[in-house]
């Protein structure tokens, strides 16, 4: 970090939570042992198979033969139950644990829909192939999300061992919604996005988040979260920048730290009543040229150097140190750096030895390795250059690996350290190449204990299922507040010339893109035309561009130019409106926006990470204080941006507004 960004960035950590700086005494996150209480008796429910009765204690006959084993004595420490059911598992079923699949609804391959879950395909993967693992992109009501959860854990209670479901999902608190990245936050708390809890520079914030999206998440059958994004948002184009904490590797690790800790419910491990969290992307990802992503094909390649590679490692520092449960590696292949002296294997990271070995050897990490989605898949034509929209059958990203057959692409990611494969679920790899020796058994029983030792954590062999009457009342107005102040407060002051904010009840605003009742409910009065107005609300986005529209991710993705300029439809909206009145402006930061041509068209602008209409108006009458600070800086032009190095952060020449820019949050300055 250069003199300017240290005495930036200096404030804000000074901030944060002096308990999530404390170092780890263990080697990077390697968690002390704590001293286990003696385990009391766990609620045994009574519609998930048969219960033993021993004595005055109950317990659950998870293989139905009439007596008390191991792994179903839920007074044994976890390692022993553990080491008795991997031993009773036959390989069929081993194999399928190392599947993590989706939940389908009948009207979505991937389960986007506000459908239940297609009963008879969950099945299928269940009973059939023994899949304990999936992945929900339901978007129901909790109470809901619970009866569809229940409805599948009982399916798996019928199994020959009754191995309960680990139930997953991508982070769905926020606003932005990407198939596979995000979802919707429908009957969920919402919060800004992770760079707004960034911007606050809260860690006591960000442990409380998490706190409150556990709760929320065990309430209605979910056990496992597939974030935090420790990933340093290093290039401006990059389109999964929003959820990371920035591209400063000390405020990142620091935030990091926090929201596992609130998710898992621990400072240093994951408590029986947590959420499993899965940091990723193990690393390096986002430093592509062109901010292009490698869920796509032409997005592949990430560019480092040694010193680069090691800032990237910083934020996972973070998860080390709380405990977290698990890793997720990049899809891309990280070019340029060395390990132990010898130069990267061109594959991705869910096949690099390297990585891995450097996650496990170096890092001390012994949780679960769960790859990315899809990396075992085969990338035909038009996955690799498609003509016409991709569809989903179509994606795949077995990135370095693409000319080897999916028994070769199995047996080199597990040997290369994956414990569990997402978005497949194809056992009978697993089964051949152990029958043909390619994969050691030794290997595949160390992979299926990590998987199961998760699942004892969180108590699921005792009771897997949740009361969907409590799940109704789970997000409550409390956590609603929360939430919405927190987007309020997270927003960037970025220019306030002549005080105009906040403002006066009475005032007549014409407005684009905001409720007109939620103005009116916050004392202002709405006007149809710009020239009978005081003031124009308009929101905006960081400008884009579709570079690769047949491409499923890159359909999706925000590439391209950042810049406002002529021909932008929020930028000739503003140009117009401001030759009548003066203009207070929202944009929505999910990357470094170029403000330069916009900015003198306005009087006010306020930058957001996800912000309701409620919340941006607290701020705009001044019942909230926009306390944000820029966790990225704004570049200037575009021409920086392409001068800039993809894996450095905060280097473009002259930026228009610093990292950690923001007015101040007593008053509001002029610029």
């Amino acid at each position: 970090m250069n003199r300017a960004a240290a005495l930036i960035v200096a404030p804000l950590l000074a901030q944060l939570s002096t308990a999530s700086l404390a170092a780890s005494p263990h080697p990077l996150g390697a968690a002390a042992p704590a001293r286990q209480a003696a385990p009391q008796q766990p609620v045994i429910p009574a519609d998930a198979g048969p219960v033993l009765t021993v004595g005055k204690q109950r317990f659950r006959d998870l293989n139905r033969n009439g007596r008390l084993d191991p792994y179903e004595d839920w007074r044994l420490p976890v390692a022993q139950r553990v080491a008795d059911l991997v031993g009773r598992m036959t390989l069929a079923e081993k194999a399928g644990a190392m599947m993590h699949g989706s939940l389908v609804t009948p009207d979505s391959a991937v389960g986007a829909s506000s459908q239940g879950y297609d009963r008879g395909a969950a099945q299928q993967a269940i009973a059939g192939q023994h899949i304990t693992s999936f992945i929900t992109r339901l978007a129901v009501s909790p109470e809901r999300m619970a009866q569809e959860n229940n409805a599948i854990q009982q399916l798996a209670a019928q199994t020959r061992l009754g191995i309960p479901l680990t139930i997953s999902t991508d982070p769905r608190h926020h606003f932005q919604v990407t198939v596979g990245a995000s979802g919707a936050a429908q009957g969920y708390s919402q919060w800004p996005e992770t760079l707004g809890f960034a911007a606050l520079g809260d860690a006591t914030l960000m442990r409380h988040f998490g706190d409150v999206a556990r709760r929320e998440y065990r309430a209605t059958g979910i056990h496992m979260a597939l974030s935090p994004q420790a990933d340093l948002f290093t290039d401006p184009r990059w389109p999964r920048g929003t959820g990371t904490f920035g591209a400063n590797a000390d405020l990142a690790r620091t935030m990091v730290e926090a929201y596992v800790i609130g998710f898992q419910g621990n400072p240093h491990m994951l408590a029986r009543d947590g959420v499993a969290t899965v940091v990723k992307h193990w690393v390096g990802y986002g430093a592509n040229p062109q901010g292009f992503d490698g869920h796509n094909y032409y997005g592949r390649m990430a560019v480092h150097d040694d010193a680069t590679l090691k800032t990237h490692i910083r934020p996972f520092l973070g998860a080390f140190a709380a405990g977290v449960a698990g890793v997720m590696p990049t899809y891309d292949i990280i070019s340029g750096p060395h390990v132990a002296g010898k130069p990267l294997e061109p594959v991705a990271a869910g096949y690099n030895a390297q990585l891995l070995g450097l996650l496990r050897k170096d890092y001390g990490f012994k949780g679960l390795v769960l790859s990315d989605w899809g990396i075992t898949r085969d990338c035909s034509q038009a996955c690799r250059a498609p003509t016409q929209p991709q569809t989903p059958n179509e994606i795949a990203m077995p990135w370095g690996v693409e000319d080897l057959t999916p028994a070769q692409r199995y047996a080199k990611a597990t040997r290369a350290g994956i414990d569990q494969f997402g978005g497949v679920t194809e056992p009978e790899w697993i089964i051949r190449d152990v029958k043909a020796g390619t994969i050691p058994i030794a290997r595949v029983n160390a992979a299926v204990a990590r998987i199961m030792t998760l699942k004892f954590a969180m108590g699921l062999f005792d009771n897997p299922l949740v009361d969907p009457a409590a799940a109704r009342d789970v997000v409550t107005p409390v956590a609603l507040a929360e939430g919405r102040k927190a987007q309020a407060q997270a927003q960037v002051m970025l220019r306030n010339e002549g005080a105009i904010l906040p403002l006066a009840a009475g005032t007549r605003v014409y407005l684009n893109g905001i409720d007109a009742a939620q103005a009116r409910a916050h004392g202002l009065v709405v006007v149809e035309r710009p020239q009978d107005a005081q003031v124009a609300l308009m929101r905006a986005t960081t400008p884009f561009e579709r570079l690769h529209p047949n491409n499923f991710f890159g359909s999706r993705q925000n590439e391209g130019r950042l810049d406002f300029r002529p021909g932008n439809a929020d930028y000739d909206a503003v140009a117009q409106v401001a030759a009548t009145v003066p203009v207070v402006l929202a944009v929505f930061l999910d990357r470094p926006a170029i403000l330069t041509e916009i900015l003198p068209k306005t009087r006010a602008v306020l930058g957001n990470f996800g912000v309701s209409d409620e919340g941006l108006l607290d701020v705009v009458t001044g019942k909230e204080i926009a306390r944000g600070r820029l966790p990225f800086e704004l570049p200037r032009t575009m021409a920086a941006v392409e001068r800039q190095n993809p894996a450095v952060g905060d280097d473009s020449a002259d930026p228009l507004f610093p990292f950690g820019f923001g007015l101040a949050t007593t008053h509001y300055g002029k610029r």
